[in-house]
């Protein structure tokens, strides 16, 4: 059995105290809950506030569950209900283009695949869920990296490598891809990433209209794209979904 790092058991039934019962609780609730020596207990509340995950009341010293545990709480949220929006509209989109569908957000200057809907030709494929796939070369990061500030800042200050002799790394002609994605509302990668693969993707906003991911479709170049291009109806398509799932999540017409 591996072996478990007696601080992080410790700081999550902390947590979870604090998550139930009273609102707010004092040192010495705290430790003598937990078993913990007064002293062991108060570090640990200490990281935990100084992580955000934990505040302590100025005026009776009681420790209450922080605003990031909140805030994390809600990306799992936003992820998951991304997810279960998108699973219909995915599927419909895998069927009327014959080819995979792939659902990403941003995760750790990279693009984390969220859901992966299988090419349904009954070919021999691995699910990617839980892959991650490169910001600057993928049609899914192009798309973020468009639309959403943090992407775009964080793909700008990264280093860009070249997959293949097509990918684009150089910042002035990657910003120009971004302003092109803008203005027509998808984008493309024909072989940027892998050699004889062509992608295309579109944005999903919420109901604040803020950009939470991208879904796109993923196959063979000589089956995505014609004559070097990729085939309108595939692009209309993948827009289609995108706006489909967004509406779901409250965004309206876009």
């Amino acid at each position: 059995m591996a072996r478990t790092i007696q601080s992080l058991e410790r700081a999550a039934a902390m947590l979870r105290l604090l998550a139930g019962g009273e609102r707010r609780l004092g040192l010495s609730d705290i430790s003598s809950s937990l078993g913990l020596a007064k002293g062991t207990a108060h570090g640990i509340l200490r990281t935990l506030q100084q992580e955000g995950f934990v505040e302590q009341d100025a005026a009776s010293g009681r420790y209450q569950l922080g605003a990031e545990l909140l805030r994390l709480g809600n990306s799992y949220l936003d992820v998951h209900e991304l997810r279960a929006r998108a699973l219909v509209w995915t599927d419909d989109l895998a069927r009327s283009s014959g080819e995979a569908v792939y659902l990403g957000v941003l995760h750790q200057q990279g693009v984390l695949i969220v859901h992966h809907v299988f090419r349904p030709d009954d070919s021999r494929q691995v699910l990617e869920v839980g892959a991650m796939q490169p910001l600057h070369s993928t049609a899914l990061g192009k798309v973020l990296s468009a639309y959403d500030p943090v992407a775009h800042s964080e793909i700008v200050e990264a280093d860009r490598t070249a997959f293949t002799p097509h990918t684009v790394t150089g910042l002035a002609d990657f910003e120009g891809l971004l302003d092109m994605t803008r203005a027509r509302g998808w984008a493309a990668d024909v072989e940027e990433t892998w050699e004889g693969v062509a992608s295309v993707a579109a944005p999903i906003h919420d109901r604040r209209r803020m950009p939470v991911g991208a879904v796109g479709v993923t196959g063979a170049v000589e089956r995505v794209c014609q004559e070097g291009e990729v085939r309108p109806e595939i692009i209309a398509a993948v827009r289609d979904c995108a706006r489909a799932v967004s509406r779901d999540l409250g965004a309206g017409r876009f």
